[in-house]
């Protein structure tokens, strides 16, 4: 990667773009089941250097780690296979090479899959890969029932790999902005000393590695734009670490500052954002519009990265059930108070009761309906239990037993089943040095990555000042989310949302209301909840973490959104005492 390619085919448009100055980075996969022809989109649609794929997330690997248990050749994320049966020829054609995590937890297995791929299509490439991620090996000790174990690497693997002539490079678990550090660094020389530019590739990464969010998808002022069948985005990397985001002409979608701003809040805490190679200072980074459909980034600078690695595992939990009654018309609070009192007094009968008993009522219902399902509301009721019969026959039998003896209208949204293992999900923190990073080249040999020169501990960034208040004046209740955007994801247990505005104006008013105390009583949720505020002033955004509110991550699914997605559009739904002139 230190040269520009030579030649990517035949076609004018697909001219060569890597210079030593720029290197042209685009995304075609979120995660594991994003849309299937984004990589021929990519490699098709202009100009590349590198092709990326982001298929790993916390479920993922539980979902990973179970296939392995049923086959130990298994582990990796077929769907990326079957994208380069035609894919690995596009790409070849085109000078472009690709970096996926769609290893998993069986990187080696993947990039011999892909070398047989290869053969068997006519495609001269090279493959390598990156492992050392696995921590589920003798010498750790996990704890009992720990199915994956594995530590978020950096970019500097991908990056031996790239230097060392591979074509396409697998990992395992890696950082999502791994994929484009790793390029990176191979690209511009860059070593592990260069620690702005290096933040510069993270924040790029960032925005990338969810592919359409960074391109109107999940966006919250959606409506403003064509975003039925967005584009997968790209960056045009810069050797200063500068990036431009754009995304290949004449696809959907927009990028914008609020798209992109959207995406670098999403899955966030606060301002020191970091990773294997670098802490990247998120209150450092300035987006400007460059044009249309380009956004700017700049100003972003590194620290020396902490001393230890996150490690995430997953383990079987136990059992989990659900059921969801129906309630219709009348007396709904009445109706859900008796289904409830007759099935815990069910399950006071039996030989066990499940260890966790969950109701909750939505009043999806409203007067006077001219649909019955308008008419309806939802109780569902959630167990769990370490054994499968307290979640299985018991809670079947106890609602099953109440079909011609409970409330009027009695019926349930499925048949009950019997149950099925939940996931936990919990992040554990090891040295760096003993985690054993190495490419694997494409002729085979082993090569240590580099690690940091220096480490750094990581401590918060002190609160910096508010802007001046706005000037008082009229105010009108209204929905919070007429003046702000926001986007809301999971991390383990912990949930955080990012709220954001577009003026200045605003940002006067909202860096002033929205305090942590507001916050606790918009989201009644949260009011029990440990909830950290950070402010991002060059973003015009606020980043609120609220710990604990996902309970034991996404697999245990112990609420209603398991994953945070919609916490922040409740939140925007919500209504405050805004200035009449924001409005």
């Amino acid at each position: 990667m230190t040269e520009p390619t030579s030649t990517q085919g035949n076609s004018p448009d697909l001219a060569p773009f890597a210079t030593p100055d720029v290197l042209r980075i685009a995304n075609a996969s979120g995660f594991y089941g994003d849309r299937f022809d984004a990589l021929r989109e990519m490699l098709t649609g202009g100009p590349l250097d590198i092709v990326t794929g982001d298929y790993l997330a916390e479920l993922t690997m539980l979902i990973l780690g179970r296939d392995r248990q049923k086959n130990p050749a298994s582990g990796y994320a077929k769907t990326f296979l079957r994208q380069l049966e035609e894919g690995l020829g596009l790409a070849h054609e085109r000078g472009v090479k690709i970096v996926a995590n769609a290893g998993g937890l069986n990187p080696a297995g993947l990039a011999a899959a892909v070398t047989e791929l290869a053969a068997r299509v006519g495609v001269p490439v090279r493959v390598a890969h990156v492992e050392g991620d696995d921590l589920l090996t003798p010498g750790h000790t996990w704890g009992e029932g720990v199915l994956t174990a594995n530590a978020y690497l950096g970019g500097a693997g991908i990056a031996e790999c790239l230097r060392a002539g591979a074509d396409v490079v697998v990992t395992g678990r890696v950082t999502d902005a791994a994929l484009v550090t790793g390029p990176a660094a191979a690209h511009f020389g860059w070593d592990m000393k260069d620690l702005d530019a290096l933040a510069g590739a993270v924040v790029a990464g960032h925005v990338l590695e969810c592919g359409t969010q960074a391109t109107g998808g999940n966006y919250s002022f959606f409506g403003a734009h064509d975003v039925r069948r967005p584009g997968f985005p790209l960056a045009e990397l810069h050797a200063d670490g500068t990036a431009v985001i754009t995304k290949h002409p004449g696809t959907g979608g927009v990028v914008d500052i609020g798209t992109v701003t959207a995406q670098l809040l999403y899955e966030t805490g606060g301002a020191r954002y970091a990773g294997p190679d670098v802490t990247a200072r998120l209150d450092t980074v300035r987006l400007t519009q460059d044009g249309p459909d380009r956004v700017r980034i700049a100003g972003v600078r590194g620290e020396a990265p902490p001393p230890t690695l996150k490690v995430g595992l997953n383990r079987i939990g136990g059992w989990r059930n659900e059921i969801v009654f129906v309630l219709t018309g009348l007396d709904i609070d009445a109706k859900a108070r008796l289904v409830r009192e007759q099935v815990e007094d069910a399950f006071a009968r039996a030989d066990r009761a499940p260890a966790y008993i969950r109701w909750e009522l939505a009043r999806t219902d409203r007067a006077d309906a001219d649909t019955e399902e308008t008419a309806s509301a939802l109780l569902r009721l959630v167990v769990r239990d370490s054994d499968p019969d307290a979640v299985g026959r018991a809670v079947s039998a106890a609602a099953v037993e109440l079909a011609l003896g409970s409330y009027p209208g009695f019926h349930v949204t499925a048949p009950p089943g019997k149950g099925a293992p939940y996931g936990v999900f919990e992040a554990a923190y090891v040295d760096a040095a003993e985690v054993p990073h190495a490419a694997v080249l494409p002729d085979g040999t082993r090569v240590p990555a580099p690690t940091p020169v220096r480490t750094r501990p990581l401590e918060p960034v002190p609160p910096p000042p508010l802007p001046e208040l706005l000037p008082a004046g009229p105010t009108r209740r209204a929905p919070i989310g007429l003046v702000a955007g926001a986007r809301s994801g999971d991390k383990g247990g912990d949930a955080n949302v990012g709220v954001w505005v577009r003026t200045d104006e605003a940002w006067r008013w909202l860096a002033h209301q929205l305090t942590v105390d507001l916050f606790r009583q918009l989201l009644p949720e949260t009011a029990d909840l440990p909830v950290t505020r950070d402010i991002l002033p060059n973003l015009r955004a606020l980043n609120f973490t609220v710990h604990g509110l996902l309970g034991e991550g996404v697999a245990a699914q112990a609420r209603f959104d398991p994953q945070a997605k919609a916490l922040g559009e409740w939140l925007r739904s919500r209504h405050a005492d805004i200035p009449e002139a924001l409005l």
